[in-house]
């Protein structure tokens, strides 16, 4: 049997990286992450044959992130390591969060697009971008032209830019180049105002419409639920009453919810496939960290809280 019947059909690309966190005066502690990695186990977690694509490095924190990702049972041939130093999100308040990251020259920014698996981009259906990883050059310009290569070929393109402090009017013209590629985009309220720098939030949407109006845009509001939007109708579902632990790895579930739907499901109206990310989302916040939800604890939801 040819070794491309065993592809992903979903592949996250960006970055994967650890979360130092100051839990007190002198205490820090490291967390696995990074908003594209997170998409990626979520996809495998409910199912898809899944793969993160990027590169992390070959020390302790390197070691954690490809552990993480073997347990997560993710195609680990898109990962690629090199020794350099780790992409770091050093979170010295959690309340709020205020952050900044280190990683000049780090292992993220050498990944190869020419050395993933060979006829991988014959057999992926989608393929998801965001994070800073397009926020940081030269791996943004690459990942640009990987994502204009795959959706020239045929596949779906998911967007989530993921708002970050990175992301400034430096980042408007990559903004809108992927947001003109997507066929899905998922963007927060929050995201909208740091994005665009303004507060207004519905012209914000207007201007990603304009940009691109056959793109189906997953708008998300925290306690306020989410809408899915496209260019013929809109969709509303109100957020789903769960015991909260934490709201870490939310976002990130949610597009994952609604692209499993997606490719899972494709005959479903927008409507169910939003009901899906929104449970998908909360399912997410029951338990702590950026956990992938369970597929049973969202079906769970679904029938218990009807549309």
């Amino acid at each position: 049997m040819s070794v491309s019947k065993f592809l992903p059909r979903f592949v996250s690309i960006g970055e994967a990286l650890t979360d130092l966190i100051r839990i007190g005066d002198d205490n820090w502690v490291s967390k696995t992450g990074g908003a594209p990695w997170n998409v990626a186990r979520v996809m495998q977690h409910l199912g898809i044959n899944s793969a993160f694509a990027g590169a992390i490095s070959t020390d302790t924190f390197g070691d954690a992130l490809w552990d993480t990702s073997m347990v997560a049972g993710l195609d680990m041939r898109f990962v690629q390591r090199y020794a350099k130093s780790p992409l770091l999100a050093i979170v010295h308040e959690i309340d709020p969060p205020q952050y900044f990251f280190i990683g000049v020259d780090s292992a993220d920014l050498h990944f190869d697009t020419q050395a993933l698996p060979q006829g991988w981009q014959t057999q992926v259906h989608w393929a998801h971008f965001g994070g800073i990883s397009l926020a940081r050059e030269p791996l943004a310009s690459n990942l640009l032209t990987l994502a204009r290569e795959l959706k020239s070929a045929g596949v779906k393109i998911s967007y989530d830019p993921n708002f970050r402090v990175l992301m400034d009017e430096h980042y408007d013209t990559m903004l809108r180049s992927m947001s003109e590629l997507a066929d899905v985009i998922k963007v927060s309220d929050e995201d909208l105002r740091g994005l665009f720098r303004h507060d207004d939030l519905q012209a914000a949407l207007q201007t990603l419409r304009g940009w691109n109006p056959q793109v189906a845009i997953l708008y998300t509001r925290g306690a306020a639920g989410a809408s899915l939007i496209t260019q013929a109708q809109s969709w509303h579902c109100a957020s789903r009453i769960v015991d909260v632990v934490d709201t870490v790895g939310a976002g990130d579930a949610s597009i994952g919810g609604l692209l499993f739907s997606l490719m899972q499901h494709p005959l479903r109206d927008w409507g169910d496939h939003l009901h899906f990310a929104v449970c998908a989302g909360a399912a997410a916040c029951t338990t702590a960290g950026a956990m992938p939800p369970a597929l049973r604890a969202i079906e769970e939801l679904l029938t218990r809280t009807a549309p």
